[in-house]
């Protein structure tokens, strides 16, 4: 028998054996309609596209037609999140019946999205803030339109600004497609409850993971591989990771955290304009002003006596 006597003869009895299997676990066929990962993407190079014309859009637009092309795109992009919006709300009702949600589906679903386009120009004042930290925290930047066009840090923020937007107001599924979506284009992982504020920059960025429930203040820079992450994490009677607490720590205003940093738990808060240096781990707050980082090789002190060394000034 060769290859294809084998796959006409094999290849359905093997496709309704997964088939089988899948139904087990995943409700297929309410859950196709709107996973859509695609679709997302495009929306956000859309959404991409109004809040920078004329860098992101393609062909190039003169100013006299940037607003009507802007705003065809802006409807389009909304139009079709809501439907995935709505698909989402529809699955995660209890019984998955769509004739069930009636009106009210739709209705939230657009109002999700009036709320969130309505914030774009607070989200593209504020992604403005991580462009100018990126370029004053970056000696190498020698123009903001050289930052907006080739920094990475700054394509994390812009998806992540609107992921957080919605996952604030209770959309499931979409701000984490959305956030590892990031994640595949600049190898920044940020989960999109993570609360930042402004004029952020992650110089590199390679690495850099930032939890659900890290909460960051202003001016905070970090280099690559730093880890903003969750101690072990308590277990309920069945041994199920508890939801819904707070895991990751917090940054305030001001600090800068260097390559390869981790930084773990819940109740761990770094002070303001604090320095932590490369390599350390920590999982226990320092006050303001700090400088923490690993002690530096002497003569006098083996490895197995080296350990970190905290510096408050």
């Amino acid at each position: 028998m060769n290859l294809n006597e084998w796959l006409n003869e094999k290849v359905p009895a093997i496709t309704s054996s997964l088939d089988d299997i899948n139904k087990q676990y995943v409700d297929i066929e309410n859950s196709i309609g709107f996973v859509g990962r695609d679709q997302i993407y495009k929306i956000l190079d859309k959404f991409h596209e109004v809040l920078f014309p004329g860098i992101y859009t393609t062909p190039p637009i003169d100013e006299v037609r940037i607003n009507i092309i802007s705003s065809n795109k802006l409807r389009e992009a909304a139009l079709d999140l809501r439907d995935i919006i709505e698909k989402v709300l529809i699955y995660n009702m209890e019984d998955s019946d769509p004739t069930k949600c009636g009106t009210y589906c739709r209705d939230h679903a657009d109002k999700i999205v009036m709320n969130l386009v309505a914030r774009f120009p607070i989200i593209r004042k504020v992604l403005q803030t991580d462009i100018q930290a990126a370029y004053n925290g970056d000696p190498a930047a020698l123009s903001t339109e050289e930052i907006l066009l080739s920094y990475p840090s700054i394509v994390a923020m812009f998806i992540h600004r609107i992921a957080h937007e919605l996952y604030e107001m209770g959309v499931q599924i979409v701000p984490r497609i959305m956030s590892e979506h990031a994640h595949r284009l600049t190898g920044i992982d940020i989960h999109p409850g993570a609360s930042i504020g402004e004029s952020f920059f992650i110089d590199h960025g390679t690495g850099v993971v930032i939890g659900e429930t890290c909460t960051i203040g202003k001016n905070v820079k970090v280099y690559q591989g730093v880890t903003l992450g969750a101690l072990s994490f308590p277990l309920d009677a069945n041994g199920n990771p508890i939801k819904g607490i707070k895991r990751h720590p917090n940054i305030e205003d001001n600090v800068v955290i260097y390559a390869g940093a981790t930084i773990l738990g819940g109740e761990t808060t770094i002070g303001h304009d604090s320095v932590l240096g490369s390599n350390i781990w920590l999982t226990h707050s320092v006050p303001p002003y700090s400088r923490v980082y690993n002690s530096q090789p002497s003569p006098n002190i083996s490895n197995s006596q080296m350990k970190n060394i905290e510096y408050h000034i």
